[in-house]
């Protein structure tokens, strides 16, 4: 079956590093543009990253441009998250989507708090 699975969230100080990963199984992993959403306590989920199939292209949210970056590498089915100069407002649970046309599935999160 289809599985997303997310890990490397943690608690960092502000202004520290974290690389998230999201390992895909049970579809063609290739095929998929990659997401990742993030949803704080009380705050509508909002989209962070965006990578399409090949990685040939990316999007970010303005929170993000200039300290995360996405990429993946279709031969492991992972999508990774990088996010640097970590701030307190990015506290969130991160959350892996893989999309193609009206497929669409979500991971179980991993937790990032940033607290120092």
């Amino acid at each position: 079956q289809v599985q997303l699975v997310e890990s490397g969230g943690g608690l960092v100080q502000p202004g520290g590093s974290l690389r998230l990963s999201c390992a895909a199984s049970g579809f063609t992993f290739s095929r998929y543009s990659m997401n990742w959403h993030r949803q704080a306590p009380g705050k509508e989920r909002e989209l962070v990253a965006t990578i399409s199939s090949a990685g040939g292209s990316t999007n970010y949210a303005d929170s993000a441009k200039g300290r995360f970056t996405i990429s993946r590498d279709n031969a492991k089915n992972t999508v990774y998250l990088q996010m640097k100069s970590l701030k307190f407002e990015d506290t969130a649970m991160y959350y892996c989507n893989a999309k193609r046309g009206p497929l669409d599935y979500w991971g179980q999160g991993t937790q990032v708090t940033v607290s120092s």
